[in-house]
């Protein structure tokens, strides 16, 4: 059940504002018999809830009258207070994060192999954020077939973010489908990978119809490998994340060729 301690109040505030608005408007000496907060504490709850604009005083009066402001403007002061404090933490955390990715900076790479997986979809689709999100100089993306890179949910739109978060730190994408794969995507789809993306000058789609398997390559030394549900071709059942310089090259050698005879695209 919502209460007002939710929003930010105290157990002795939220009560002396219930009161009030029962009583209308009375002294403190009252409200503390009506709300069951003690006379010690009661003049520091009221102060602390006309800070909050919840409630509003006659000073005029003798003794001193309180009265508690309409629900409604209470309610959107203290939602609003909970925002700019939540805006406050957020510009908190995000100077902490900038701070940390200075120190946390990797080291040299391991040279050898090392490879990961993760199985099912949304695993799967999280891993290949993840590797794009480390890329450097060039992502490549081959895909022969439907794949949620390519669906018309969260997981396509967390795809597109991550391109377009990797041309803005100066990442070349080379996009290469093949032209049935094209054929069968919703015209929805090509727009959401080529607006924002499509005018870009280190972006580029190519079509070819000798294109098999759907992999992304990363800067050369890093290989995601789809693998789909045999029972679902268009859901992910696994993917491969392999570092292994030597098997990326051999990846890179078969896929330039294909490239360069392959077709520009215009969705």
């Amino acid at each position: 059940m919502a209460s007002l301690r939710d929003l930010g109040l105290s157990e002795y505030e939220a009560r002396s504002y219930r009161a009030l608005l029962r009583t209308g408007p009375t002294t403190a000496k009252e409200l503390s018999r009506a709300s069951d907060v003690p006379m010690g504490r009661i003049y520091d709850v009221l102060n602390s809830l006309e800070q909050y604009s919840l409630v509003r005083s006659q000073a005029a009066s003798r003794p001193k009258k309180y009265v508690a402001v309409e629900p409604d403007a209470a309610l959107d002061r203290l939602l609003e207070d909970k925002r700019r404090e939540l805006d406050e933490k957020a510009q908190q955390y995000e100077g902490i994060v900038d701070e940390l990715v200075d120190e946390l900076d990797a080291g040299e790479p391991v040279e050898g192999q090392f490879w990961t997986a993760a199985v099912g979809p949304g695993e799967t689709m999280d891993l290949l954020v993840e590797r794009l999100a480390t890329a450097d100089n060039h992502v490549v993306m081959v895909a022969a077939t439907p794949s949620p890179q390519f669906d018309l949910g969260t997981v396509s739109e967390a795809v597109v973010d991550e391109l377009a978060a990797a041309l803005e730190r100066g990442v070349s994408v080379s996009l290469l489908m093949t032209p049935d794969l094209v054929a069968t995507l919703p015209p929805s789809v090509g727009e959401r990978y080529t607006e924002g993306l499509s005018e870009h000058p280190k972006f580029e789609v190519r079509t070819s119809e000798n294109v098999t398997g759907t992999f992304n390559l990363i800067d050369d030394v890093e290989v995601c490998i789809e693998v789909p549900n045999p029972l679902d071709p268009g859901e992910a059942l696994a993917m491969i994340d392999l570092k292994d310089p030597e098997f990326a090259a051999d990846v890179r050698a078969v896929f330039d060729p294909r490239w360069e005879s392959a077709e520009p695209l215009s969705f």
